[in-house]
């Protein structure tokens, strides 16, 4: 089966990033199968003046009846089923209790129903020599708690975002509770990417004998920041089958699944662990 991660220069509004995401959906091959397509992070809003939070949604499983406030999850509904894809819609902002937003991973079926949704645990609260400098994500995010799986054709997908990948217990977490592949949509600074991206995906990759289908942000947006791109995807043995470095566009791989049972049976290492 295939997979299709997305790269984007997100800009700060949605309609100005849904006119681009529907452009490269629309140039996706068309499969016998319906295709998993990963997005990056913050994929409809980068960089929003006054924080992401002000763009935040109510979310529409919870409450059916505020369609009207929740634009961005309709579209990417609506996108989903347009296309036959399965879709995991990078982050979007989901209203939390104390007025700041959840960076909600959402993923949709090629019906558009909701399979599932992971709020990223991990916030960027870090300072790099870059033109920010200081990131404090917390400010406008709530940080998440929980792990979270979706059984699709392709196997069972594990969700994590961007500064998660640092953290390998949630990763070996996802392993655990079955993960045969894991999207990681992200928007790496430029200089945290150029000396940790390719490693920290690969080791995820390997340590957990998974897929890794991780979507990046990349260039320079309105806001000033500049992201990494190199969207991926990792194999079980940690080879990157497909690359994008720079610019918007699609990296396309097959998810090889019998392969993956070949490395995890001559090579058992999830099989020898000794501490837990």
């Amino acid at each position: 089966m295939w997979c299709h991660l997305i790269q984007m220069t997100s800009q700060p509004q949605p309609e100005q990033n849904l006119n681009r995401l529907n452009h490269w959906l629309s140039q996706l091959p068309r499969h016998r199968e319906p295709s998993l397509v990963v997005l990056p992070e913050c994929a409809l809003c980068f960089g929003t003046e006054g924080g992401w939070a002000t763009l935040a949604e109510p979310d529409l499983n919870q409450h059916p009846d505020a369609s009207d406030r929740a634009p961005m999850q309709t579209a990417l509904a609506s996108l989903a089923r347009q296309y036959g894809v399965y879709l995991v819609a990078g982050t979007l902002p989901i209203l939390a209790e104390d007025g700041r937003a959840y960076a909600a991973s959402l993923v949709y079926g090629p019906d558009g129903t909701r399979l599932g949704r992971y709020d990223k645990i991990h916030l960027f609260d870090v300072d790099v020599e870059d033109g920010t400098g200081r990131y404090r994500e917390s400010t406008h995010t709530h940080p998440g708690s929980g792990l979270t799986l979706v059984d699709t054709p392709f196997g069972r997908l594990g969700l994590a975002v961007c500064y998660d990948v640092r953290f390998p217990e949630l990763f070996r977490a996802l392993a655990e509770a079955g993960a045969t592949l894991i999207a990681l949509p992200a928007a790496f600074t430029e200089p945290t990417g150029d000396a940790h991206w390719d490693i920290l995906v690969r080791a995820r990759a390997i340590e957990n004998q998974c897929y890794l289908l991780a979507a990046g942000q990349q260039g320079q947006h309105a806001n000033g920041r500049r992201t990494w791109g190199h969207s991926m995807v990792v194999n079980p043995w940690g080879r990157v089958v497909a690359q994008l470095p720079q610019g918007e566009g699609v990296v396309s791989a097959q998810i090889d699944s019998a392969e993956m049972a070949r490395i995890r049976d001559r090579l058992p290492a999830l099989k020898h662990r000794r501490l837990t």
